[in-house]
């Protein structure tokens, strides 16, 4: 039913696009799908030396070095220890996988652009440059990541 608002959405301006959800401690936080490039369980991570404190480790990828970086400490959460439900979700960026090390995965969301509302300048004390957007839900809300602006902060330490 919801496709038929969409079906020309030259007319409305209005369009869809899926989110990869997930939780960050108690905040449901949501990626655009076309960035994910897979979430697997949380693997052996090799630790580097006298890397920031934001970067967990490397993993191995099938081969590819892929650095995992704890979304908690980017988003000045407490570190939390590694439970049976952290996953890495590997995203794209800049042509280059990166994981986000999180505390468990949801669902896949459907949005409409009109469904999206502007970040509040802060959120659960976390600045809101680390947010796209926001959508209500009957439950709460699903805070969408700026996955950018998470690893710009890579430059900041």
């Amino acid at each position: 039913m919801a496709m038929a608002l969409l079906e020309n959405p030259k007319e409305t301006g209005v369009t869809e696009q899926q989110f990869a959800t997930f939780y960050v401690g108690d905040i449901l936080l949501g990626v655009d799908i076309r960035q994910v490039q897979e979430i697997n369980r949380q693997s052996e991570v090799t630790p580097v030396p006298h890397a920031p404190s934001y970067v967990r480790g490397v993993i191995n990828l099938r081969g590819e070095v892929t650095t995992v970086i704890d979304l908690r400490t980017v988003l000045g959460l407490p570190q939390a220890e590694a439970s049976r439900e952290c996953r890495n979700l590997i995203v794209n960026s800049q042509g280059e996988s990166i994981g986000f090390l999180v505390d468990r995965i949801s669902d896949i969301l459907a949005l409409r652009s009109d469904q999206i509302t502007p970040a509040p300048s802060n959120l659960n004390g976390i600045q809101s440059r680390f947010f796209s957007g926001v959508h209500v839900l009957e439950t709460g809300i699903v805070v969408l990541l700026n996955v950018e602006e998470a690893l710009a902060v890579q430059g900041t330490e």
